[in-house]
């Protein structure tokens, strides 16, 4: 069993305390964008045959999971994984109420070291949750691990715009802004940490290089919605 460090055990106790309004506060604090970065993101899994196996890591409540099974055919299973089981109890219940059920399982597990077999899935995403990982060449080593060969891996991820204004304005937003929205409705403390965490966060060129570090070809990125967030794309 992976031993979480204590940054890491604090990163999931924050996760489970706001998890009962999760899915609440991200159409609220996105506008309801996050919805179409995911839809665009999965759209790049490549995964078009009758059966296959995909893993959704850092699920969260299953919105990734679930918007697989709406791009890919009857025969496609999917599996969410996150360190956080309040979060997975959630995702259980929306998958359930949801017409994918069957096709969707879930595991409690951190993204540095998962419970699968080496080579098992087509393809891996994780939205908005590699920079919740502490050791993220570990991460995205396991990503690769479990992937077969020609399998991708989709990294969704907030970024930095690349326009000066449009970047003014995100981080008055995202520094000022969000957090006492947050705040409102869940802990103050959390939304503070996001935009800390999105603004440490690698530049999109380190970041396609830690992947390529540990084994990814073909690494390339695309930027969404002006640059707030960004998709990596790589092939084992």
């Amino acid at each position: 069993m992976y031993a979480l460090s204590e940054k890491g055990e604090r990163i999931r106790a924050m996760f489970g305390s706001i998890a009962p309004r999760y899915d609440l506060l991200n159409r609220l604090l996105s506008l309801g964008i996050d919805q179409r970065w995911r839809r665009f993101a999965v759209a790049k899994i490549g995964v078009t045959g009758a059966t296959g196996r995909v893993l959704d890591v850092a699920t969260g409540t299953g919105d990734v999971a679930l918007e697989i099974a709406a791009q890919t055919k009857d025969g496609v299973t999917i599996v969410g994984a996150d360190f956080c089981p309040e979060m997975v109890e959630l995702g259980k219940v929306k998958v359930e109420n949801s017409r994918f059920r069957g096709r969707i399982s879930f595991q409690v597990a951190p993204c540095e070291e998962m419970p699968f077999e080496t080579g098992t899935f087509d393809a891996a995403t994780i939205a908005f949750g590699i920079r919740n990982v502490v050791d993220r060449a570990k991460g995205l080593a396991e990503m690769r691990r479990v992937l077969r060969d020609g399998g991708k891996v989709v990294i969704l991820e907030f970024s930095t715009p690349t326009l000066p204004i449009f970047r003014n304005i995100y981080h008055f937003y995202f520094l000022k802004v969000l957090p006492k929205i947050g705040g409102m409705f869940s802990r103050f403390s959390a939304y503070q940490y996001l935009p800390d965490s999105v603004l440490e966060f690698p530049s999109r060129d380190t970041f396609k290089g830690m992947m390529r570090e540990v084994g990814f070809k073909d690494v390339q990125h695309f930027d969404l919605t002006g640059g707030i967030a960004t998709v990596y794309v790589g092939t084992k």
